[in-house]
């Protein structure tokens, strides 16, 4: 082949797969949070070009200062009301939280997107945020306009996965739910007037996990599954099936060729049945396969999505569990930033590469002294995992395995670590010894947190979702302790 011709080839090759824009979701609902500026490190190390915040903090920003990373800022649900009712709250935030960061020379953010809440149509919160969701948007795009912003920063509304369906799984079929249908209009004209896409979670897990019409293979893309058919449409995989019943429900109340951005995919590793690494792997394997095809889908064969964020970076210890325990276990990564499984965001590599120099706690455990009466030992346990994380003990999970009285020792360790090894924190009574030899059984993880001062108390976060925690925590752990 002449020289001048392969280097051609080349160079085509890399321009498509540069313009395979695949992000990631950064989210911070963790005890003891990796630092800002380690997590860019690893954004930067693996190739990742785009990243979806959930806030705006103030410590991320500026760790993503000079970066060049495209960002999403996020608009928690709590400010909808104040920014839907007061242009001056909208004008206030959007100074404070992308014009000061967006303006800032060389050091500057690239800031893309503000998402205006955090996916506030989905069903479990019933219709609390619905009548802030238009409003707030509005005016956050009035105060871009006059912050001479509008043409570089985009307003978007996350949509969640429930918020359009199809009763039959047809895309044919698909729709938006009935409460939300009239919103869902009215912001898809403003998202259209203003040329923004269309963000939206789909999760083949979860569809899998609520249809037994769906089988596994079907969902993690092998080859030989069975193909769906509707109307002469064949669907091969459930990502595919899940977009077009989106697609499907953007056409239904008028707009077929908006934008579509799938701002939420992913596949959880730990806490609850085919929730593990190797699904996980051989789904983002398959998906990143499909993406890079840079083919449609059948309702949109030379569409496909603007951008894809993946859900998500790193596992969060404190993310509420109301839908699974296995809410905690989205991560690519490890809390502490290290790779789960093979996989690669750019073609040429079959690896991640870890977070590097990262800081732990001591080397010590927190495990039951078998030398006590452990009668009230199931009591401490539940106790202590109503604050830390025991996802992992959930049947299915990494740790469902363990018996009694690992599971305790899981659960003590569990809250000592969560507050930083303090002495007391193991004490349960006297149940509690502290040790310098690892516990962890084969695939079951008795974790040293990260050593940083961001984790002295609760992710605000969690605050508002302690009650579940507590109630799901005493439902799923009372079995393994008896």
């Amino acid at each position: 082949m002449p020289p001048n011709l392969s280097l051609f080839i080349f160079l085509l090759a890399t321009m498509a797969y540069r313009s395979l824009s695949v992000g990631v979701n950064w989210g911070t609902t963790a005890s003891h949070p990796l630092p800002p500026a380690k997590v860019v490190e690893l954004l930067k190390s693996n190739n990742i070009t785009r990243v979806k915040l959930f806030d705006a903090d103030p410590l991320v920003l500026e760790a993503l200062s000079g970066s060049n990373l495209g960002v999403t800022v996020g608009i928690p649900n709590g400010l909808l009301r104040s920014l839907n009712s007061s242009k001056k709250a909208a004008q206030s935030w959007v100074h404070d939280n992308v014009t000061r960061y967006v303006s800032s020379g060389g050091s500057r953010v690239k800031i893309e997107y503000v998402a205006v809440g955090d996916e506030p149509f989905l069903q479990s919160y019933g219709e609390q945020f619905h009548p802030f969701v238009l409003g707030a948007a509005i005016n956050i795009q009035t105060a871009l306009t006059q912050a001479n912003l509008d043409s570089e920063v985009k307003v978007v509304v996350p949509c969640s996965f429930d918020s359009y369906l199809s009763e039959t799984s047809l895309p044919s079929k698909g729709h938006f739910r009935a409460d939300v249908n009239r919103t869902m209009i009215q912001l898809l004209t403003f998202l259209s007037k203003h040329n923004s896409p269309f963000f939206a979670t789909i999760s083949p897990f979860l569809a899998f996990q609520q249809n037994k019409n769906i089988s596994l293979d079907f969902t993690l893309f092998k080859v030989y599954t069975k193909a769906h058919n509707d109307s002469r449409r064949m669907y091969k995989n459930s990502f595919d099936l899940n977009y077009d019943i989106l697609v499907n429900a953007l056409s239904t109340v008028g707009f077929p060729k908006i934008g579509i951005v799938v701002s939420q995919i992913g596949w959880p590793t730990d806490g609850g049945p085919n929730a593990t690494s190797h699904a996980a792997e051989t789904f983002m394997k398959g998906l990143m396969n499909r993406l890079r095809s840079k083919l449609g889908t059948p309702l949109r064969p030379r569409d496909p999505p603007v951008e894809t964020y993946i859900f998500s970076l790193l596992d969060e210890d404190q993310r509420s569990i109301s839908t699974g325990n296995f809410e905690r276990h989205w991560g690519v990564f490890t809390f502490d930033g290290q790779a789960k499984y093979r996989f690669d965001f750019t073609q040429g590599s079959n690896s991640l590469v870890n977070a590097q120099n990262v800081e732990y706690l001591p080397s010590k455990w927190c495990v039951v002294n078998n030398n006590r009466d452990l009668s009230n030992a199931t009591a401490s346990a539940l106790n202590a995992c109503s604050v830390a994380d025991c996802t992992a003990l959930s049947p299915g999970g990494s740790c469902s395995n363990i018996s009694w009285p690992g599971n305790i020792s899981y659960a003590f360790n569990s809250y000592y670590q969560q507050r930083n090894q303090s002495a007391d924190c193991c004490d349960f009574g006297g149940l509690g010894l502290i040790t310098t030899v690892n516990p962890s059984v084969d695939n079951c993880r008795f974790l040293v947190q990260l050593n940083t001062s961001l984790s002295d108390t609760l992710h605000p976060a969690s605050v508002s979702q302690w009650i579940t925690l507590l109630v799901t925590a005493i439902l799923l752990l009372l079995p393994r302790f008896t």
